[in-house]
């Protein structure tokens, strides 16, 4: 239950355009509580939850009532090297559900490939279309998505994923990170950088604290593909996703 009121407070939050800090300010609650309490981790006491639901305009029971939030999507993010394409396809083949890299999408829309997108036109134009392919993806049908790494970088998108997408952080050391990249052919983030290694920690450090913001947290250096498949269908059939 916790788990759907934090839900449910976050998507009535976004709806109304408040950062969690003004909300924590209309309620007369810390700002630590109303992101333990989105995050489904907070100790909900009565007072507090009304204060809460003065703030975004609705009754204490539009909060708790039982009954399951629909989720149009599970949102796989990460780093590149996370495991994302990997774990996406072994996990919609499971749930018999399509897979889509938004990526792939994006490329489709501009009719040109990442590298020729920022190249051309810079990242503004590619957060644009990134947001356009998303809108069209979030529709009824459920499906497996892969996020871009960058895509907590944007807010709006970011905000519109967590309400209406299932969140899956998809974790890994950065030494996995580099070297799945590489092994995958791509030898670009080691190209004449002698501190390759420590921007891609700096760059997972900043993103970290959003990444976690996830509803599910799974660590893909830990074990194997098949373990850790099972372990995020597990994770997953707490959100109400299991096979067909």
């Amino acid at each position: 239950m916790v788990r759907r009121v934090g839900a449910r407070v976050r998507a009535r939050r976004a709806e109304l355009g408040l950062t969690a800090k003004a909300l924590a300010e209309s309620s007369g609650l810390s700002l630590r509580f109303i992101s333990q309490l989105e995050a489904g981790q907070a100790n909900i006491a009565i007072g507090r939850l009304a204060s809460v639901a003065k703030s975004l305009g609705v009754s204490v029971a539009a909060l708790v009532e039982a009954g399951e939030d629909q989720r149009c999507a599970i949102a796989l993010v990460g780093l590149r090297g996370a495991g994302k394409t990997t774990l996406g396809n072994a996990l919609s083949t499971h749930l018999a559900l399509p897979f889509v890299e938004v990526d792939e999408q994006i490329e489709t829309a501009a009719g040109l490939g990442l590298g020729q997108i920022f190249q051309l036109h810079g990242e503004d134009y590619y957060r644009q279309l990134e947001g356009r392919c998303l809108d069209m993806l979030l529709d009824a049908r459920p499906k497996v998505l892969a996020l871009s790494g960058g895509v907590v970088g944007n807010a709006r998108v970011w905000g519109v994923v967590r309400n209406r997408c299932t969140t899956v952080w998809l974790r890994a050391t950065p030494e996995d990170h580099m070297s799945r990249v590489v092994e995958q052919g791509d030898h670009r983030p080691m190209a004449d950088r002698a501190d390759a290694m420590e921007e891609l920690r700096a760059i997972l450090a900043d993103r970290e604290p959003r990444y976690a913001r996830s509803e599910v947290s799974i660590d893909t250096s830990a074990q194997s593909l098949e373990s850790t498949l099972e372990r995020l269908v597990s994770e997953l059939k707490e959100h109400g996703w299991r096979a067909a």
